[in-house]
């Protein structure tokens, strides 16, 4: 599924010197603006429960401007890789609602993780990849095998943190569409789960009630079928491996 344009970044033009230190200005400036104004205190769920009313009205009041801000807002927080994603998805869910928050959560989402990888692909991929040991070389060839569907088991499980998930796929000659498509199919249950929350806030009183060992239970699940066909696909490339010789010694 991968397109050829897309798989060899190795040969691509390399960028002017400018541009990676001018990315990597911005994504150190926008870390540092955001601890330096106090971001991290207002993504919390004590404050989002606390604004709840004044957000209600502002978003009521101004709905349209309130909606572009909040979708450009998440897409510039998960391109930097701002911690608080889980608050800002819960933020979406209250002010508008269980599904418009999940279509504004999913977009942006899936906008800001496309940023990071294209960022890391175009500019730092290909001397990342020089610098792999051999090792790091399998696990990856292990990840080409079946790229949509082992990202997708990556976007439905949260084993690992989103940030990283958004980076490692650049490392890799998965296309473009490929990322883009497993990323907005994966990450479409958590987007609802998120939002829906979102919608009923006054209900929760901490952060261990946002995620229910149900609902990990059912990412799990979902996971497991996205491996699914991975997993059979290899099945059979064994069994059909294993069956030549005979199937040849009886023409024989």
């Amino acid at each position: 599924m991968s397109r050829p344009e897309d798989n060899n970044v190795a040969d691509r033009p390399a960028p002017p010197r400018w541009i990676k230190p001018l990315i990597a200005s911005v994504f150190i400036g926008g870390l540092v603006a955001f601890f330096a104004l106090g971001g991290d205190e207002w993504l919390s769920l004590e404050a989002l429960k606390s604004h709840r009313d004044a957000l209600l009205s502002y978003t009521e009041q101004h709905y349209w401007s309130v909606l572009v801000a909040a979708l450009v807002g998440y897409t510039i927080a998960v391109a930097l890789s701002i911690p608080g994603a889980v608050i800002l998805s819960l933020a979406l869910g209250l002010m508008f609602g269980r599904w418009m928050g999940t279509a504004l959560i999913l977009i942006a989402a899936t906008l800001g993780a496309t940023l990071v990888f294209l960022a890391a692909r175009y500019l730092f991929a290909a001397a990342a990849r020089r610098r792999l040991g051999a090792r790091a070389q399998k696990i990856i060839a292990g990840f080409h095998d079946d790229a949509f569907h082992y990202l997708l088991f990556l976007r439905l499980v949260p084993l690992f943190p989103f940030w990283l998930v958004n980076l490692v796929p650049a490392f890799t000659p998965i296309s473009t569409r490929v990322y883009v498509a497993a990323t907005a199919i994966g990450i479409l249950p958590g987007s609802f789960v998120f939002a829906n929350l979102g919608q009923s806030l006054g209900r929760i009183d901490s952060a261990g009630e946002l995620v229910s060992s149900e609902t990990l239970a059912a990412f799990a699940l979902l996971g497991v079928f996205a491996l699914m066909p991975v997993a059979i696909r290899k099945w059979r490339a064994k069994a059909s491996a294993s069956n030549t010789p005979a199937d040849q010694a009886g023409h024989d």
